[in-house]
């Protein structure tokens, strides 16, 4: 019993040790583009997002990063002209 306890203890702070971090990386990349005072709105945004992800909050395949990107479009005053700008 004490192993499987550790186990899912183990899972559970690896997962959240991802999600620290990548929202960590997703502020200051939001910090150093867009300025300090997008920094609030923006850590909102993701979570929203996270929130709306299609894996459950738990899971240990949440991609961390998707939740990023989306969260970074909804930060762009165009979203369609960055994705278009990205593709040429």
């Amino acid at each position: 019993m004490d192993n499987n306890r550790s186990f899912s203890s183990s899972i559970y702070r690896e997962r959240e040790t991802g999600e620290d971090q990548e929202l960590s990386a997703f502020t200051r990349a939001v910090a150093d583009v867009f300025g300090p005072q997008r920094v609030g709105p923006s850590e909102r945004d993701w979570f929203a997002e996270s929130d709306s992800m299609d894996t459950p909050p738990l899971s240990a395949v949440r991609n961390w990063r998707a939740v990023s990107i989306a969260a970074w479009f909804r930060l762009a005053p165009d979203s369609d002209a960055l994705a278009l700008s990205d593709n040429n």
